[in-house]
């Protein structure tokens, strides 16, 4: 859990927590706090970036439904940040193409591929889920990997079946709060501002629950 204030491009205060706890038990606090350490207040954020997916389930919608409390009047715009977009920009400095990589379970990953790390939306690979055999068959060449959470497993299965990807250290590849509003500034200014009310998360697949109750596959191309 992650949550940053920026003035610009320019980092006012941030606050990372990997405890235990719920993310809906430490969010809020933890705004408080960074309010609390930029000695300002809630009213005086003028916009809003979150990380919309893939991810945890549960992280998500909690993330997503405060930012939607925040920005309830609708006058503050909001940016939806894909997590993956998030991750690649860990790489700063990389000459592209770079790969992020989210553990998904089940022996397979979360994957998007950016042309250039700091790219606010995936470019040459669309996040999806894949196995490591058949990620291994789409990534462009000689790609940077970023290794989110989890994943070094996967980073390993696929440089040994193509042995021109250079993987990043682990510690890389943290969707970290201040990267998303980064990003989410990208968006804003390109004209990419979504309604507090149709901000929804990218789950990439269902729920295993879900699937177990309906039926359905897994996987899933679409928001939700």
């Amino acid at each position: 859990m992650s949550v940053a204030l920026l003035d610009g491009d320019r980092l006012v205060a941030e606050i990372t927590s990997e405890d235990e706890r719920l993310h809906a038990e430490r969010l809020l606090p933890a705004v408080d706090r960074l309010l609390a350490l930029a000695d300002t207040t809630l009213g005086a954020v003028g916009a809003f970036a979150v990380s919309i997916g893939p991810g945890s389930f549960t992280g998500l919608r909690i993330g997503l439904a405060t930012v939607k409390a925040f920005a309830l009047d609708e006058r503050r715009p909001v940016a939806g940040v894909p997590t993956l977009a998030a991750l690649a920009a860990a790489a700063a400095g990389a000459p592209g193409p770079v790969a992020a990589l989210l553990d998904a379970r089940r022996g397979e990953v979360y994957a998007a591929a950016c042309a250039y790390p700091g790219e606010p939306l995936p470019s040459v690979l669309a996040d999806s889920v894949f196995t490591p055999e058949a990620l291994a068959a789409v990534l462009p060449r000689e790609a940077a990997l970023v290794i989110g959470e989890d994943a070094a497993p996967a980073a390993a299965r696929l440089t040994a079946l193509r042995p021109d990807l250079r993987p990043l250290p682990a510690a890389l590849g943290a969707a970290r709060a201040a990267r998303v509003g980064r990003l989410g500034r990208a968006l804003l200014a390109a004209g990419h501002a979504v309604p507090a009310a149709e901000l929804v998360p990218r789950y990439v697949r269902r729920a295993e629950a879900e699937a177990r109750r309906t039926g359905q596959p897994l996987e899933n191309a679409g928001a939700e």
